[in-house]
C-alpha cells in the first residue's frame, strides 16, 4: 500500500469529509479511495489514444462464452 501525505485546501477538506460521512469511512483515505475509483476511469479513459479506444471497443464487442466452472472447463483442476 502506497502512503502519502497530501495538502487539502478547506473546500477539498470539507468535500473529503462529507464522502467519508456519507459512505461511512472511518478513514479520509477510504474516502479518497472511493472517489478515485468513481471518477478515475473517466480521466484514463479521456486520456487513452484513439488507436486503443478501437481497439477496446473492438474487444468489448467480441462475443463470450459462459462457463459453469472455469477451472473444470480449462483443465485448470
Amino acid at each position: 500500500m502506497t502512503q502519502a501525505v497530501i495538502n487539502l485546501d478547506e473546500h477539498a477538506n470539507r468535500v473529503l469529509n462529507t464522502v467519508k460521512a456519507l459512505h461511512g469511512f472511518k478513514r479520509k483515505s477510504e474516502a479518497v479511495n472511493y472517489v478515485l475509483a468513481e471518477y478515475g476511469d473517466e480521466v484514463l479513459e479521456k486520456n487513452l489514444k484513439p488507436k486503443y479506444l478501437k481497439k477496446l471497443e473492438r474487444i468489448r464487442k467480441t462475443k463470450s462464452i459462459k462457463v459453469e466452472d472455469f477451472g473444470k472447463e480449462f483443465g485448470l483442476e
